[in-house]
């Protein structure tokens, strides 16, 4: 681990609610206002100024919890608190899957806040040796091949109840690949693992896990 590096392990559970409504300051100041806030929670912690990677991650308040928009930093390549605003605003306005937010709609959402360890490579003889080196519910992946890479969070697999196989199907296709493009040699999978911080109801108590 870098020296500029912290480790997500220095979080724990009762930085929950710190996490979740720093964001849900940062995201109501900006569709309010278009300002950019820094909450005093995350300028006065000195964990946030170190580099982490993480994700925000807004869902509806809906028996599926629909996603309404996911944006982050796979990589440890800015200061914590900055990449959670960054992730935040873009989360809300910038992911190209989904209309903006608007800021009456906000108080209707869920924020989930995920704090990831840097990804490594999971280096295999064959491909199919992936299937035993992924541990569904703990880990997250990254696919990178010729043409892209693609994402998929711990906690995804387990809300699909997917086992290896299928993640890494499903992985390939975030990648803008062939579901079966994981076995093709040159592919390369990444995995991290991540302290997700998830709301039970819009600004409501915060759960680990």
């Amino acid at each position: 681990m870098a020296q500029d590096e912290t480790d997500s392990r220095a979080f724990t559970e009762v930085d929950g609610p710190v996490l979740v409504s720093a964001c849900r300051e940062i995201v109501s100041s900006y569709l309010d206002s278009g300002k950019r806030v820094t909450p005093s929670s995350l300028s006065q912690d000195p964990r946030f100024l170190q580099k982490m990677g993480c994700f925000v991650t807004l869902k509806k308040n809906d028996p599926e919890k629909t996603l309404r928009g996911c944006i982050g930093y796979p990589e440890p390549v800015y200061e914590l608190g900055k990449a959670l605003i960054n992730s935040a605003i873009e989360a809300a306005t910038g992911d190209p899957r989904f209309p903006p937010v608007k800021a009456a709609e906000l108080s209707k959402l869920l924020i989930e806040v995920s704090l990831l360890t840097r990804p490594a490579e999971i280096l295999v003889k064959n491909q199919k040796d992936l299937l035993s080196n992924i541990a569904v519910g703990k880990d997250g992946l990254i696919m990178r091949w010729s043409f892209g890479s693609g994402l998929l969070l711990p906690q995804v697999a387990t809300e699909y109840e997917w086992g290896p196989e299928e993640f890494l199907c499903n992985l390939s296709m975030k990648a803008g690949a062939a579901p079966d493009q994981w076995l093709i040699p040159g592919t390369t999978i990444y995995k991290f693992q991540a302290l997700v911080f998830e709301e039970q109801f819009p600004g409501g108590s915060v759960i680990l896990h």
